[in-house]
């Protein structure tokens, strides 16, 4: 016959074994009376007591989970004191299928919703983000119809948790995640435009990032007057992750950033003004001189760079002295002086032999670095090795250059950047007489990727390209 319970697979480990109630107590260190009730069906079994029988019986742990979702939730009314302890293990254990179950026979009771959300919560600060992201939809499930904060912060919680490596789908997830903005706390709102403008810069919509940013700069200058300025101060009823008078500075960045992607170099150097005049703040922790002085760092490179932009390559050297200083904008300044290279038509070789290992450096970067995430840093350096190969290529240095448009080209797949792809495509392409057979290869090899993912975002398998 076969067993479908825990008690019915204790009472046959038992059995087989020819232990009694009390050496199993010893074994397991249950208590034999707690053995005898939960062999009778008297007793519902804890989850330490479960973990400590699974021990006794030589059995994994997690064994019978899924047996006890029937019988402690199914089969019995799902009660908090029994389900939290239940959850958390089940995260120890990895076994998010139990947790999924759970939270599916949890949503009939709305009742659950707040302890799902702190618990969810918890999870995210933990780092525990699958388990997180079951909780958070969840939630988001009961309460998509209602205009509460607490579906917005769910959202902005699955937001922070699907950025990754594709761009097509963190665009979807920025999207989707933007109409709920509004509904966050004020404060959390500042944090939310933040990561969004931050999202955005890695997808170069540039229209999104200036607009976004400007949002932050004005909330955040309400926000500050309330709290400083006024005759009548209002203190905040909880702090931003930044001071707050950051997220008004960091707004001009953004909006700087956005004017030199235009090529707008006078309405850039305007912003690197509003963002160097530092003496309206009134904050003065630590933290908070670290990032005034971190801002006119920005400040002062950004204007060599603005000025170098326009054509006056004399402030080079100096600009060059100054960033390698700043590990951390390095391939951000690099990537702009090839930039004006190609387009001022002068000789970088040196600085880039100088720079080679500091470059090769952010290839494999997964953590953020300074305020860039992650994805802006693949963003950047994918565009930054097409931009390297244009240089070398243009030179008649064929082989650095092939070389540099496969690297760009192989981190470009990675993170399905179709701009750049594209843009390796039409170097590669207008340069094949110069490739060698070994290149060609590779170059293949790296479209077929492309191909592929292609194929798996149109839900449809084609021929080769």
């Amino acid at each position: 016959m076969k067993i479908t319970s825990i008690r019915g697979y204790l009472e046959d480990f038992l059995k087989k074994k020819g232990a009694t109630i009390n050496q199993f107590s010893e074994i397991s260190g249950v208590n034999s009376g707690t053995i005898s009730n939960i062999i009778n069906g008297n007793r519902p079994i804890a989850m330490q007591q479960l973990d400590r029988i699974t021990d006794g019986m030589g059995l994994a742990q997690g064994t019978f989970y899924d047996l006890y979702v029937e019988e402690c939730f199914l089969q019995s009314s799902p009660n908090w004191r029994r389900i939290r302890p239940f959850i958390y293990r089940c995260v120890e254990l990895d076994k998010l299928e139990c947790i999924q179950r759970v939270v599916g026979i949890m949503m009939d009771n709305l009742s659950y919703t707040n302890a799902l959300f702190d618990t969810a919560e918890d999870f995210f600060k933990q780092g525990k983000h699958a388990a997180a992201v079951m909780l958070y939809e969840s939630v988001v499930e009961s309460e998509k119809y209602q205009h509460s904060e607490r579906l917005a912060l769910c959202q902005y919680r699955l937001f922070t948790i699907a950025l990754g490596d594709d761009q097509d789908l963190n665009l979807r997830t920025a999207v989707q995640f933007e109409g709920f903005v509004d509904r966050l706390d004020e404060v959390d709102q500042l944090d939310a435009l933040k990561d969004l403008a931050n999202t955005y810069i890695s997808l170069r919509r540039w229209e999104k990032v200036e607009q976004l940013a400007k949002e932050m700069g004005n909330k955040a200058s309400i926000q500050y007057k309330h709290r400083y300025e006024e005759a009548r101060k209002e203190e905040l009823h909880k702090e931003p992750s930044m001071p707050l008078f950051s997220y008004i500075l960091y707004s001009h960045v953004l909006c700087s950033s956005v004017c030199d992607e235009r090529g707008d170099y006078d309405q850039a150097l305007y912003y690197v003004s509003l963002y160097s005049d530092m003496s309206w703040v009134q904050e003065d922790t630590q933290e908070a001189l670290q990032l005034m002085n971190q801002c006119k760092g920005w400040a002062k490179a950004n204007t060599y760079l603005y000025k170098l932009m326009k054509g006056d390559i004399e402030v080079l050297p100096e600009y060059v002295a100054y960033i390698e200083q700043q590990e951390d904008e390095i391939l951000p300044a690099l990537f702009k002086i090839i930039q004006a290279a190609n387009l001022y038509q002068f000789n970088v070789d040196d600085m880039l032999l100088h720079f080679e290992k500091g470059i090769s450096s952010y290839r494999d970067r997964h953590e953020e670095v300074g305020t860039y995430n992650r994805q802006v840093i693949a963003d950047r350096y994918a565009h930054f090795m097409a931009e390297v190969a244009f240089y070398y290529l243009s030179r008649k240095k064929y082989d650095i250059g092939i070389n540099c448009i496969l690297e760009s080209l192989e981190s470009s797949v990675k993170i399905n950047c179709e701009s750049c792809i594209i843009r390796c495509v039409g170097l590669f392409e207008q340069f094949r007489y110069a490739t060698s057979f070994e290149s060609q290869t590779e170059y293949q090899k790296l479209i077929s990727e492309v191909q592929r993912h292609n194929e798996k975002k149109n839900g449809f398998a084609s021929g080769n390209i």
